[in-house]
């Protein structure tokens, strides 16, 4: 797919959170490829024991990723009457992990994130 270049034109942009692998892009790309792994163990008691997160215990982490469906190739013309990307006055709240913001082109996205939550609570009477 080849895209003629417009320049971005955003009056202001506040972003209050950006997660990891996440990215604002004010123009064009050409690929985007974030990639985040998140390990998170939640304890009821803070205890750490050291030798905790070796992803490779986890198969979530090695796994490959679906194939997107290939769709058939479309032959189109697209004639830009402006020659700008306009944006006002933009608030993003929150960028999550592995995701962009992004004003202009991109030809490629590939977004990987894989998350392995592990909860330890207690059971029955909590300790004294």
């Amino acid at each position: 797919m080849a895209c003629v270049p417009r320049t971005s034109v955003v009056r202001s942009l506040k972003v209050n959170d950006t997660g990891y692998g996440s990215a604002i892009f004010v123009g064009d790309l050409v690929d985007f490829s974030p990639v985040s792994y998140v390990y998170a163990v939640q304890r009821e008691i803070p205890v750490f024991y050291g030798d905790e997160g070796n992803l490779s215990a986890y198969p979530i982490y090695s796994a490959s990723l679906p194939k997107a469906r290939q769709e058939p190739v479309v032959q189109m013309d697209v004639t830009n009457t402006c020659p700008f990307i306009c944006a006002g006055d933009v608030r993003v709240e929150a960028i999550s992990t592995a995701s962009m913001v992004q004003f202009g082109s991109v030809r490629t996205i590939r977004a990987d994130t894989r998350v392995k939550n592990i909860r330890q609570l207690l059971r029955g009477l909590p300790p004294k």
